[in-house]
């Protein structure tokens, strides 16, 4: 075996617990999909993958689960998981980096960014899923179907999830029918959350984005207006674009339900993790790169000869094992998330970014709010606008005993 497999390292993958067959599992999965697979390991294999930590020899691996458990365990048992783990390229080794040279290397070439959760989280077949989306609007916890008179409301700007349409396609639609309704928009600027590691606080691209209809165009004309008011490089991180989801559930959602010949275009932004600010007790607008982001988007906004909608794609609170809590939640503990959660989209409503931000901050993001960024920049751009809370949901998955919170909150002008 080469040196990086005698002395394993595990890469940073998504890990969660489940249970299989009656059995309590920790699953793990590889955010850039390479192998394609979720592996499950039983409790004393996880306790062995977690002392892959490239400091730990396999002859050490083998004397801490001794320690551990006072069950001998064979190094060719060690040495077989190493193998399968590295085989599904979850260890930092020579054959994960070479394959994802290659992926970026293909991605960087393509001019498209490609469906990634097509057959996984909604259906491949386009007219199957259309069928799924309009049913979404029609589910009890869904808003009904679009009305044909909307008034005179001007939408400005949307929250919405981006948990998987299985669980939020009803608070999907709440957002949505207010797109339908009241918005004249034929450019979108949509505002991602990343969940991968950013090394600045946005990723920009000029690719456009496939969906099951066909791409949707990138506004080339305003991402080089957008070009030209930065300093910095904002594409440096573009790789993070193509296995993240939360622009594209949002992008197939809004090309299903699109009733014009002529389809809309985009300006697809991932905003990174504003955790600096939480940790060092600032503002956001303190971190490199964010005021002038905002800046150059309220000017771009300002300068194009587009009807432009601001849609923040963004989940709430993540709490329960899964997200690293000890206990999983009650139902009054629920109840308090639900408040609290209230409490917090009441900043959202009245437009006050730095009160939205200073609430997660005095708690350090206990609730772990991972659409902080995104709504945080929509407070900021869509500076006159009145907020209206739609429909606020919550998710309790119970296999991981976990839940994840969610809102649809339009914005009108």
């Amino acid at each position: 075996m080469a040196d990086s497999l005698d002395y394993p390292r595990i890469r940073s993958v998504d890990a969660f617990p489940a249970e299989v067959s009656g059995q309590k599992v920790i699953c793990l999965r590889d955010p850039l999909g390479l192998s394609g697979k979720v592996l499950f390991f039983p409790y004393p294999t996880f306790f062995l993958i977690s002392l892959f930590d490239g400091n730990h020899s396999l002859l050490d691996i083998q004397a801490e689960f001794m320690r551990r458990f006072g069950e001998l365990l064979y190094r060719e048992k060690i040495r077989d998981l190493v193998l399968q783990l590295d085989e599904h390229f979850l260890l930092e080794s020579e054959r994960f980096r070479d394959a994802q040279r290659k992926m970026i290397e293909d991605f960087k070439r393509s001019p498209l960014r490609p469906l990634n959760l097509a057959d996984g989280a909604y259906e491949g077949t386009a007219e199957k899923l259309k069928e799924t989306i309009a049913s979404y609007f029609l589910d009890p916890e869904g808003p009904g179907p679009p009305s044909a008179h909307a008034g005179s409301l001007s939408l400005a700007g949307v929250i919405a999830p981006h948990i998987d349409y299985r669980r939020g396609g009803p608070c999907y639609a709440w957002a949505h029918k207010a797109i339908l309704e009241a918005s004249r928009a034929d450019l979108f600027v949509i505002l991602g959350t990343s969940h991968s590691a950013m090394k600045d606080a946005f990723a920009l691209t000029r690719k456009h984005f496939q969906t099951p209809w066909g791409p949707v165009e990138t506004d080339q004309e305003f991402m080089t207006a957008l070009d030209r008011e930065l300093s910095g490089n904002f594409y440096q991180d573009e790789f993070a674009h193509k296995g993240e989801h939360s622009i594209e559930l949002q992008l197939v959602f809004l090309r299903a339900l699109w009733p014009g010949t002529e389809s809309f275009r985009i300006v697809p932004i991932l905003c990174g993790s504003f955790h600096e600010a939480i940790e060092l007790d600032k503002s956001p607008m303190e971190i490199p790169g964010v005021a002038s982001m905002i800046q150059a988007l309220k000017r771009g906004i300002a300068g194009t000869n587009r009807r432009v909608c601001v849609l923040a794609s963004a989940d709430l609170a993540h709490v329960g094992p899964r997200f690293g809590d000890p206990t999983p939640p009650d139902r009054i503990s629920l109840l308090t998330l639900a408040e609290e959660d209230r409490r917090l989209l009441g900043y959202a409503e009245r437009m006050d970014g730095e009160g939205f931000f200073r609430i997660l901050a005095r708690e350090k993001d206990r609730r772990k709010v991972c659409g902080l960024s995104p709504i945080y920049v929509l407070l900021h751009l869509l500076g006159g606008a009145r907020g209206k809370l739609l429909k606020y949901s919550q998710s309790l998955d119970p296999t991981t005993q976990s839940v994840v919170t969610f809102c649809s909150l339009a914005y009108y002008s």
